[in-house]
């Protein structure tokens, strides 16, 4: 009998792959891999009042991406740079419950960890990584010696094997409370790369490092550790960066330059260090980053990128507002497990945080005029934060007095609703006192109007005469250190920039989060004790 045309074929097939009776091996066809991508969530679970981002929304964007590239053959893989925690009461009230298990319900294959994921005990992490199926990810943070965390995880997409190891910021150390990580330590991140690096070359076609470490255009880090950038031009043999905790979308103008006014929908462009793509989707799920690769021959090649935003919305000249891009639907199962989630921090928003004898002066017109004890208090309790000399906060940030009574956390979002974060930058005394007397100048009746604490000023026709800390004038010198909103910082109200002051760091303290917990040290407060006196005198 005569074999089949089919049995022929094999045997011409077998005879092919066979050289001196060993078999070889056919080549793998290549992969085309797309890297979704997304960072520093901070409790952003359900839409704010606008409709903008969410965990629903993002889910039906990340499903549309999935079936897309599964449609022309290729794989994905859906990363996130860490900072689940911190930033929504909702969310802050339940342990970040239904972020955890709503980013689980979406899919991720694995996260960074955040320097925010130590805000709570240790007890609320291990809560938390109960949660999910997918793995926290951190090479260099240690607990009485050993690793704390998965270093790395290596993922099969269609024959082919990536590795993607995490990395935290060794700035943890200093940002978080000490109770909180009580035997961790947090080693320098590029030196723990440096020694996976080539363990995972060999063992995988592509390597990611998830990281939460911020990007700093051509390494200009300031007084913050190193981030993607350093680590990148430090470690040869990365492919990609999955990037978090600065905050920003990286889309670059030219090498090194960060495009700083990125308006969403526009196209973006990733930067490139030492052969490794770096990429970070701002934050809040604002974007869904998306990256496209070929791996094919023992090349990893970007096809194309793009940062994908979430129902964001931009504000017309008539007051109105509508999407940059077409809108997202909500999954509608994930936003009715999320719903229940929602309605109890709602609820828990009126439990009291703690009492006043008295009003708490927050009315817009006093308050932008004059210093009034809640300004004091807000000011305080960012001085208290941080450990700095003085605070400075734009009476614009200020929205509402706190009546006499009980204070319920509803009460402290209403004085600080727009989830601002707390700054600190260190600065000399001759440049504290150049800040100081910009800040003399704002007009009274505007939100820059300057609410202050630990200082003494007096203003003689919009000029700064005299300013004292702790009673002493101030050294030319000497370095201070001034707690201030990042809203300020970056210029907001017409403020000199001190974002880029190599003294900065942005800390990502929440505003009002940081007011809670130091009216819920001190409560009863008294408000007599926060009465500004002359600490600011005008004539």
């Amino acid at each position: 009998m005569n074999p089949s045309p089919a049995l022929l074929k094999a045997a011409a097939l077998a005879a092919l792959f066979t050289v001196g009776g060993c078999a070889v091996q056919a080549p793998r066809a290549p992969l085309k891999l797309t890297v979704i991508h997304t960072n520093d969530h901070h409790g952003r679970f359900w839409t704010n009042a606008d409709g903008e981002y969410g965990l629903a929304a993002r889910k039906t964007l990340i499903d549309r991406i999935r079936a897309e590239v599964l449609a022309s053959g290729g794989h994905t893989l859906l990363l996130d740079g860490g900072d689940v925690n911190t930033g929504v009461p909702e969310s802050d009230l339940l342990d970040a419950e239904p972020d955890f298990k709503g980013m689980d319900l979406i899919g991720y294959d694995a996260i960074a960890v955040g320097n925010h994921e130590f805000d709570k005990p240790l007890s609320v992490l291990a809560k938390q990584r109960q949660w999910v199926k997918f793995p926290l990810l951190a090479a260099n943070i240690y607990k009485d010696g050993q690793r704390m965390f998965e270093p790395y995880r290596v993922f099969e997409r269609g024959g082919y094997r990536i590795a993607v190891m995490g990395l935290t910021t060794d700035d943890t150390q200093k940002m978080v409370s000490p109770d909180n990580i009580r035997g961790v330590t947090f080693r320098k991140p590029a030196e723990e790369a440096a020694q996976l690096v080539p363990e995972l070359r060999a063992k995988a076609d592509m390597v990611i490092a998830t990281t939460h470490m911020g990007h700093y255009p051509d390494g200009n880090r300031g007084v913050n550790a190193p981030g993607d950038v350093e680590m990148a031009r430090a470690v040869k043999g990365l492919d990609l960066v999955v990037g978090g905790h600065s905050q920003e979308p990286v889309c670059m103008l030219a090498e090194n330059q960060r495009n700083d006014a990125y308006v969403p929908g526009q196209p973006c462009a990733p930067d490139r260090q030492n052969g490794a793509w770096i990429v970070q989707a701002h934050e809040w799920g604002k974007y869904v980053g998306r990256a496209d690769f070929v791996i094919d021959a023992g090349k990893v090649e970007l096809q194309r990128y793009q940062l994908l935003p979430v129902n964001l919305m931009k504000k017309l000249p008539d007051g109105t507002k509508t999407s940059y891009t077409e809108a997202i639907p909500q999954d509608p199962a994930l936003r009715a497990f999320l719903q229940p989630f929602q309605r109890a921090g709602d609820v828990r928003l009126g439990v009291p945080v703690g009492s006043t004898d008295g009003l708490l002066d927050g009315d817009r017109v006093r308050v932008r005029r004059q210093p009034t004890n809640l300004g004091v208090l807000v000011a305080r309790a960012m001085m208290d934060r941080v450990g700095a000399d003085l605070a400075l906060i734009n009476s614009g940030g200020v929205r509402e007095s706190i009546q006499a009574g009980a204070i319920s956390y509803r009460d402290v979002l209403k004085v600080q609703p727009f989830g601002n974060l707390l700054g600190l930058v260190q600065l000399k005394g001759d440049e504290l006192l150049a800040y100081l007397q910009a800040a003399a100048k704002m007009t009274p009746g505007a939100g820059a109007f300057p609410q202050t604490a630990g200082v003494q000023m007096r203003i003689v026709g919009g000029q700064l005469e005299s300013a004292l800390i702790g009673g002493q004038a101030i050294d030319p010198k000497r370095t201070y250190r001034l707690a201030i909103s990042v809203f300020t910082a970056s210029g907001g109200d017409g403020y000199p920039k001190l974002d880029k002051h190599p003294g900065f760091v942005n800390t990502g303290f929440v505003d009002a989060d940081v007011l809670r917990a130091y009216i819920a040290a001190r409560s009863p407060l008294k408000a007599a004790d926060y009465e500004p006196g002359d600490a600011v005198t005008r004539r």
